[in-house]
């Protein structure tokens, strides 16, 4: 086996830091010089970086036993608890995931469909409003945070305390916050009046809230097959605190990735007035007038929204919401030919499977309809370079619900809306932990009376 290349000690130097406040020119750099599978650091601090396709194939071919997920450098427990199914390993992981993954049951996502609808419908409502009173840009950034945590609380919680959504989004605010924040001032303290001890705080007002659901969803059960806490309160499979940690977990990676997803959606839709035009076309043939009295929206409209669905796959492959995603090796291993040492932190990247030049032809191109009639072999090359969800048994578990929200929104959001881009090119991205636009998504929007 082969030992990982590395830049020069100098280049690391510089690359190290860079990586942690925006990976993704290092990264790029990384695999123009060194290819898709190289090695940072030294000693505990040694990293792996891949993006190849074909290695990451072989890494989710690996067992699950291979690697561990709540290893030194996952911060995330911090913020979603030791007790997430994201960080945790073996049969805690095996039965934390399989207790949630029973509440995304396909009749439950379906269900669903017509609320993501009707909550993009009066998301539309709130942004004309906003414009009313303006008649400044708006950034739809905020705007489709605002809808996605309405959807998820609305998913997660059923509609008892959907009214409380902006301030469970607000208690989610800082903790994002905290986690794309320098390494340095995420070292673990119980000092008082810092950023941690407020992150904190947040997350007992938050395990408040949810203690109080669990609760009332045990006295007053109201039935809803829709309400994944009552199910999971149901389930004596997780304790309280666990399902505490699960549900904090779904909200916060959920609408979180998924706003930063629709934020990249909504600027290439921007840029591209031919797209969005298609986009609205075949949503008008769909999904018919936003204020008809015809019958909900459901799964089987939602599987018509072709080109929707094909959007929003070259968007994520452009610009997954994860750019970077760690597990620790937990014995030696050998991934590309190279042999990676137990202990190293390896770093996969759906940023640079999404652009390998070698899985996808012209890369950087924006072009929906490569995902149009594509061949058996260019599906089975597609399947291990599109991962910005992952794959395997550590896969998001929210995967499925993402895109059924990312196509719905889109097709509803092209059928009643225009927009105008403040700016004429493609910003450039922000965020460690999350990968948006800098600046969000400044739009001058226009509204559609009538189809």
């Amino acid at each position: 086996m082969k030992k990982l290349p590395s830049p020069k000690i100098r280049d690391q130097v510089r690359m190290i830091p860079e990586m942690l406040r925006a990976p993704q020119p290092v990264l790029e750099e990384l695999e123009s010089t060194l290819g898709g599978v190289c090695g940072l650091g030294a000693g505990p601090m040694r990293m792996a970086v891949i993006g190849d396709p074909r290695a990451l194939r072989e890494m989710f071919a690996l067992p699950s036993t291979s690697f561990r997920w709540g290893h030194k450098f996952n911060v995330l427990g911090f913020v979603v608890g030791s007790g997430s199914m994201v960080v945790s390993d073996g049969d805690d992981h095996v039965r934390r995931r399989a207790s949630v993954q029973a509440a995304f049951s396909r009749r439950r996502l379906n269900d669903w469909i017509p609320m993501i609808v009707e909550q993009t419908d009066v998301a539309v409502e709130r942004i004309e409003a906003e414009a009313r009173e303006s008649n400044a840009p708006i950034d739809l950034y905020t705007s489709g945070r605002a809808l996605v945590l309405e959807v998820a609380v609305r998913a997660f919680f059923g509609e008892r305390i959907a009214s409380r959504a902006g301030d469970i989004g607000e208690l989610f605010r800082r903790p994002q916050a905290y986690l794309e924040s320098p390494a340095i001032r995420q070292l673990p303290h119980r000092l008082p009046f810092t950023r941690r001890s407020k992150v904190r705080a947040d997350r007992s007002r938050l395990d408040e809230i949810i203690d109080d659901e669990i609760k009332r969803c045990r006295t007053y059960p109201t039935g809803d097959p829709n309400d994944v806490l009552e199910a999971l309160a149901q389930d004596s499979k997780l304790s309280d605190a666990e399902i505490r940690d699960q549900v904090v977990t779904l909200i916060g990676a959920g609408y979180d990735t998924t706003a930063a997803s629709l934020a990249w959606m909504l600027w290439r839709g921007a840029l591209e007035p031919l797209m969005w035009g298609q986009l609205r076309e075949e949503a008008d043939s769909v999904l018919g007038h936003p204020t008809g009295s015809g019958a909900p929206i459901d799964h089987t409209q939602l599987a018509q929204l072709k080109f929707a669905e094909m959007f929003m796959h070259e968007v994520l492959r452009l610009h997954p919401a994860g750019v970077l995603a760690p597990r620790e090796a937990a014995t030696d291993i050998e991934i590309g030919g190279f042999k990676i040492k137990k202990g190293t932190l390896i770093l996969w990247s759906p940023h640079l499977a999404g652009r390998d030049p070698v899985a996808w032809a012209d890369p950087l191109r924006f072009d929906p309809l490569r995902f149009d009639g594509v061949t058996d072999e260019e599906r089975k090359v597609a399947d291990y370079a599109w991962v910005p969800f992952g794959r395997g048994q550590r896969n998001c578990i929210g995967l499925v619900l993402a895109q059924m929200e990312l196509t719905l929104m889109i097709a509803r959001l092209a059928q009643r809306i225009d927009l105008r881009p403040l700016a004429p090119l493609l910003p450039g991205p922000i965020g460690m932990v999350v990968n948006r636009p800098l600046g969000g998504v400044p739009m001058r929007v226009t509204f559609r009376d009538h189809l």
